[in-house]
Formats: C-alpha cells, sequence, structure tokens
C-alpha cells in the first residue's frame, strides 16, 4: 500500500511501510546521518530514530543538506 506525504514541498507517494531512514535512501540520500536533518511535520527527528519513526500518510517531511561552498 502507498501513501501520500509531502517532502520539501512536493507531493510524493511511498510505501506504507517506511520509515525515515527508507525515505532518505530512496531519495538517494545516504541514511548514516551526516551533514543531513529531517524534520516531520515541524518536529525535527534525531538520527538516532531515523531507523524507527514511521512515515505516515499525510506527513509533512523536511530533508535539509548541508553543502559545502561559497
Amino acid at each position: 500500500m502507498r501513501i501520500a506525504i509531502v517532502v520539501n514541498g512536493k507531493s510524493a507517494e511511498v510505501e506504507d511501510s517506511n520509515v525515515v531512514a527508507d525515505l532518505l535512501r530512496g531519495f538517494g540520500i545516504s541514511a548514516d546521518g551526516d551533514g543531513v536533518a529531517v524534520a516531520v511535520n515541524g518536529y525535527v527527528v534525531p538520527k538516532h530514530e531515523w531507523a524507527s519513526r514511521r512515515v505516515r500518510d499525510g506527513d509533512a517531511i523536511e530533508i535539509i543538506r548541508a553543502v559545502q561552498g561559497g
């Protein structure tokens, strides 16, 4: 079953069984967390919860990656 979510302001569909770590991998982002922050519905999800925090239908998720440069 697929669910509808919003990631960085854009609609997306993912498997209902996804956790934050799965979502990151699906977007090609390493789930090791280096340089990445994730917020679900306005609340920052600590890295140690990424493997257990389920993504639910209707969630608004922000994925922020630090980039180096100037």
